[in-house]
C-alpha cells in the first residue's frame, strides 16, 4: 500500500470534509433548480436563474466576510495569537451585520435596478422579483453565515464546517421539496426555504464557536479588536477582494445577460449547465480552502518549507479531482441534464453545449488554487488586479465571439475567463514566495 507523506494526508484530511461541505452548496442549488424545472414553463427556471444571479450580487459581493476571515484567522491561529483569534471574528462580524441590514433598507431601488439589469423575459422578470423580495431578508443572517463559516475554515475545523454546511443545506432541500412540490408555492417557495435555512444555520454557527471551540477560554480583548492598524488591515483586504468578487460575479451576470437575451430556453439550457460548473468549483474548492488554511498557518509562522509543501499537496491533488470531475461530467452528462428538466427542448438545447461544462474543470482548477494560496496569505492586492485583467479578457471574448457563434460563443469566451484566472495569478506567485520567509 501506497503511504503518502505527512504534508499530503494533512491536505486531505481537510480537504475531504470541506469538499463534503462545499458540494451541498451546488447541490442546494441543483434542487432550486429541479423542483422548478419539473414546473411546465422554462421561465421558472430562468427566474431562479436571474434570482439566484441577483443575490450572487447582493451577497456574493460580500464575499470577502468569509475570505478575509479564513486569512486573517489561520493566521493569528499559526501564530497561537489568541486575542486574534477572537477578534478575527468579531470585527468581520460586526461588518456583516451592518451590510446585511443595509441592503434592508436599500432592497427597492437595489432590486429594481437588478432585476432591469439582467435581461429576460417579461414573466422571467416577474419570477424573478418575487423571488428576491423574499430573499432580501435573509441579508443579516446570509452575511453573518460568511463570518461563521470562514472562521471555522480560517480555525483549520473542516468537520464543524461541514457539519454546519450539511444542516443549513439539508433544512433548505427539505423545504424547497415541501413549499414547491407539496405546497405549490413555486419562486416564493424557494426563496422562502433559503432565508429559514440561513437562520437555522446562524444558529447552529453561533452555537458550534461558544460551545465547542476555546473562544471565551480568554475574556475578549476589545481594546485590541478594535484597534486601528488592524481594522485598517481589514478594510484593505476586505476592499481588495470586494473588488475581486464583484468582477467575478459579473462575469457570471453577464453570462446570464447574455444567454438570457437568446431567449427563455437559451437561459434555461445554461442555467442547467452551469450546475456543472457549480458542481465542479466547490468540489475543487475543498483543496483551496485546504490551501487557504495551510499557507496562511505558514505564513503565520514564517516557514517557507511548510508553504511549498503545502503548494505542492494541495494543487497535485486538486488536479486529480478535476479530471475526476471531467471523467464523470462525460459519462453522465446527459443523465444529469435530466435530472434538473424533464422539458424536452430544455434537454435538447442543453445536449447541444453540454460539452463546454465537461472541459471546464480543467480549465479552472489553476484558477481556484491560486484563490486559495493568495487568500490565505492575505495577498488580497495581487488577487485583484489578477481578477481585473480577466475580467478584462472575458468581455472582450465575449464580444468577438458571441456575434460570430451565438451560444457557443458565449460558453468560448467563458472557458477562456476560467483559464485566465489561474494564468494571471501565476504570474505573481514569484513575488508570493518570496515573501514567506527565506528561500532555501
Amino acid at each position: 500500500m501506497i503511504k503518502l507523506p505527512s504534508h499530503y494526508t494533512h491536505i486531505l484530511a481537510l480537504a475531504f470534509p470541506l469538499i463534503l461541505s462545499n458540494l451541498t452548496v451546488p447541490l442546494l442549488g441543483a434542487v432550486d433548480t429541479a423542483v422548478v424545472g419539473h414546473l411546465p414553463d422554462p421561465a421558472y427556471i430562468g427566474g431562479v436563474a436571474v434570482g439566484g444571479t441577483i443575490f450572487s450580487f447582493l451577497f456574493w459581493g460580500f464575499g470577502f466576510l468569509k475570505m478575509g476571515t479564513v486569512g486573517f484567522t489561520s493566521q493569528a491561529f499559526g501564530a497561537k495569537n489568541l486575542p486574534e483569534q477572537q477578534a478575527s471574528f468579531l470585527r468581520p462580524m460586526l461588518l456583516a451585520l451592518f451590510f446585511g441590514f443595509l441592503l434592508i433598507l436599500l432592497q427597492g431601488p437595489l432590486l429594481q435596478l437588478c432585476i432591469h439589469l439582467i435581461d429576460g423575459s417579461a414573466e422571467v422578470q416577474q419570477l424573478a422579483l418575487q423571488y428576491s423580495t423574499i430573499r432580501i431578508w435573509s441579508a443579516p443572517i446570509a452575511l453573518s453565515n460568511y463570518v461563521i463559516i470562514g472562521w471555522l475554515i480560517g480555525k483549520g475545523e473542516p468537520k464543524l464546517t461541514f457539519i454546519l454546511q450539511v444542516i443549513i443545506n439539508s433544512v433548505n432541500i427539505l423545504l424547497d421539496l415541501i413549499f414547491v412540490i407539496q405546497f405549490e408555492w413555486g419562486v416564493e417557495g424557494v426563496s422562502l426555504a433559503t432565508v429559514i435555512a440561513e437562520v437555522v444555520g446562524f444558529a447552529v454557527g453561533l452555537w458550534i464557536i461558544l460551545k465547542k471551540s476555546n473562544f471565551f477560554s480568554n475574556k475578549i480583548d476589545w481594546q485590541n479588536v478594535w484597534l486601528r492598524s488592524h481594522i485598517l488591515a481589514l478594510f484593505t483586504v476586505n476592499r481588495d477582494i470586494f473588488i475581486r468578487t464583484l468582477c467575478l460575479i459579473f462575469s457570471f451576470a453577464y453570462f446570464t445577460r447574455l444567454g438570457a437575451g437568446m431567449g427563455d430556453e437559451i437561459l434555461a439550457a445554461n442555467a442547467v449547465l452551469m450546475h456543472f460548473l457549480y458542481f465542479s468549483a466547490y468540489g475543487l474548492d475543498g483543496f483551496a480552502h485546504a490551501a487557504e488554511i495551510t499557507t496562511g498557518h505558514a505564513k503565520g509562522r514564517n516557514d517557507n518549507i511548510e508553504f511549498k509543501n503545502a503548494v505542492k499537496a494541495s494543487s497535485v491533488m486538486a488536479f486529480l479531482t478535476s479530471i475526476i470531475f471531467v471523467a464523470v461530467f462525460y459519462l453522465f452528462g446527459q443523465l444529469i441534464v435530466g435530472l434538473f428538466t424533464d422539458i424536452p427542448s430544455v434537454q435538447s438545447t442543453a445536449s447541444e453545449f453540454i460539452y463546454w461544462p465537461i472541459i471546464m474543470p480543467l480549465l479552472s482548477v489553476a484558477g481556484f488554487q491560486f484563490d486559495g494560496i493568495f487568500i490565505g496569505t492575505t495577498r488580497t492586492a495581487d488577487l485583484r488586479n489578477a481578477m481585473i485583467q480577466s475580467l478584462f479578457i472575458f468581455l472582450l471574448s465575449a464580444w468577438l465571439f458571441v456575434p460570430l457563434w451565438g451560444n457557443h460563443g458565449l460558453w468560448l469566451a467563458m472557458a477562456i475567463y476560467m483559464a485566465t484566472r489561474g494564468l494571471t495569478l501565476l504570474r505573481y506567485y514569484p513575488g508570493l514566495l518570496k515573501s514567506i520567509g527565506q528561500n532555501p
